[in-house]
């Protein structure tokens, strides 16, 4: 299925798995909205709406930089409303936005926990929302989180509850979009890495270089994306899908080229079993 002229609105694509996911779909001829708050690069996090959008356009798509705090919901609504004016309408809905904070209880500030349900759970909701309209009248229109799939073993509820608490939120609502929306044809699911992925968030919060180096690129999270928009809205929908997962589905099953590091042993992402 043919991504020419498709209008993919993704927040946090100014940077790594939601920049990643852009360019793979650019290649195929997308209409990249790149919806984040960046516009000044941060040495430690690098990339804005504008790198972004160049590297889109390099790669054969067209794109569009939308400076929008999703924390806002006039904001959520004027990044939509530009989406449509450029484009005439959005196709698909990458929800992949998010903040981490891995403390446990006692050490989570209100500040800290604001931000994680602000962006991870409101801000994936009214992005959701304002988005729905134009969905019903996409071509094949899919919304795609990037959260978990709800496992509630004790593990994952300890030491970091409010996050785990704000990514099983992106999940919840993806799943409840996949009923409410039915009908319309409209397709909700998740996605998330079976390793850690080569982020920021991984270098800079999780373990450092080390960890980077048994981590994959976010290369396969963006192959993972476009194989998944590629089937039916009408069928695959109220999904949780694991990279590893869906790639085996299309028959590619060596995976050495997404190592960081190869031949290094990779380390299982959170809220996945060993």
């Amino acid at each position: 299925m043919s991504f020419k002229s498709k209008t993919v609105f993704i927040t946090g694509a100014s940077r790594g798995i939601g920049k990643a996911i852009a360019v793979r779909l650019a290649k195929e001829g997308a209409n990249i909205i790149v919806v984040a708050k960046s516009i000044e690069e941060n040495p430690k996090l690098g990339g804005t709406i504008f790198s972004a959008a160049n590297e889109i356009e390099q790669a054969g798509g067209k794109a569009l930089a939308v400076q929008c705090d999703i924390r806002f919901e006039d904001q959520i609504k004027n990044a939509v409303e530009k989406a449509v004016e450029a484009f005439g309408g959005i196709d698909v809905l990458i929800n992949n936005a998010s903040a981490i904070s891995l403390t446990p209880v006692e050490k989570t500030e209100q500040k800290a926990f604001d931000l994680l349900y602000d962006i991870n759970v409101k801000g994936t909701f009214f992005v959701s929302k304002a988005c729905i309209p134009y969905l019903k009248s996409g071509s094949n229109p899919h919304i795609l989180n990037l959260s978990p799939p709800l496992n509630f073993d004790q593990k994952w509820l300890t030491n970091h509850v409010a996050y785990t608490m704000s990514k099983y939120n992106m999940t919840m609502i993806a799943l409840g979009l996949a009923g409410e929306l039915k009908k319309y044809h409209i397709a909700a699911n998740t996605l998330w890495p079976r390793t850690t992925i080569a982020t920021a968030a991984v270098r800079n919060l999780l373990g450092g270089e080390a960890l980077i180096n048994m981590s994959r690129t976010a290369e396969i999270i963006a192959d993972t994306a476009f194989y998944i928009l590629q089937r039916s809205s009408a069928t695959c929908t109220g999904n949780s899908f694991i990279d590893e997962t869906v790639l085996a589905e299309e028959g590619i099953t060596d995976l050495e080229k997404y190592a960081v590091k190869p031949g290094s042993k990779l380390y299982t992402d959170l809220f996945l079993q060993e």
